[in-house]
């Protein structure tokens, strides 16, 4: 009889890095698609521009009730957000790496600790001057209730989504956790990204040139495809499921 024992299970790092498309099916627009709000309003760029919003308190106003309106506090999560949630909890060695702002992928039941949130999160606040952090839900009963710009309750100062504003910068600690990720991991899957909002879109080349395999899930050419091991153009509901089952999802 062989003293052998049989060689673990071991399962490759999957990187994901999720854009604007992996929430559609939730309701949530994509921002720069063909149809996306940008193109059709590029005025409506200036609500979510730090210059902008801290100078003009129309465009703080404005932004507010664009808050107020959005679908991004009422939305569930989709198919999409639901298969990653099944690989992370079959064993395969997941992180991701998200450009959106929603928290579906928390939502859906991922734990906080695998999810870097690039560009921050719409379900906080923060004050732009003593930095207090509180729920966005906690603001908008106040514009709900009258204040259309509701100011900081410890300080006064100014408050803004807990989000990264055009003309801010990404965290360097969340940036430089999601470089790690690219580097290490074995399969890079851009979900729904345009790959073109740097520093993000680089991630997927940092992957690619570090020896992973690349994997592009959009409805669009994006500047990386012809880096990529595999580009799937099929509607990402139906098409990361089936894709997730190959790594143990």
């Amino acid at each position: 009889m062989s003293s052998e024992q049989p060689a673990p299970d071991r399962r490759p790092l999957v990187a994901i890095l999720s854009g604007a498309g992996i929430s559609t099916d939730s309701g949530i627009p994509d921002y720069r698609g063909p149809q996306g709000l940008w193109r059709r309003d590029p005025e409506a760029e200036k609500l979510v521009t730090y210059g902008f919003y801290m100078a003009d308190p129309e465009i703080r106003r404005r932004s507010w009730r664009m808050r107020r309106d959005a679908p991004t506090l009422r939305a569930r999560p989709n198919a999409a957000h639901e298969a990653v949630v099944r690989l992370e909890r079959s064993g395969t060695p997941v992180r991701v790496i998200t450009q959106n702002v929603d928290g579906l992928h928390q939502l859906a039941g991922l734990p906080e600790r695998k999810v870097l949130e690039l560009h921050g999160t719409a379900r906080a606040v923060v004050c732009t001057g003593c930095r207090a952090r509180t729920e966005m839900t906690e603001a908008l009963a106040r514009v709900a209730a009258g204040d259309p710009d509701p100011a900081c309750e410890s300080c006064g100062g100014i408050l803004k989504s807990a989000t990264v504003m055009f003309g801010e910068s990404l965290d360097p600690v969340v940036l430089g956790e999601a470089v790690a990720v690219a580097r290490a991991c074995e399969v890079f899957i851009a979900v729904g990204t345009s790959l073109t909002v740097q520093p993000a879109a680089s991630l997927a080349g940092v992957a690619a040139d570090h020896g992973a395999r690349l994997i592009i899930v959009n409805a669009e050419p994006t500047p990386y495809d012809q880096r990529a091991d595999e580009v799937i153009r099929e509607p990402i509901g139906t098409a990361l499921p089936t894709l997730l089952q190959r790594f143990g999802g």
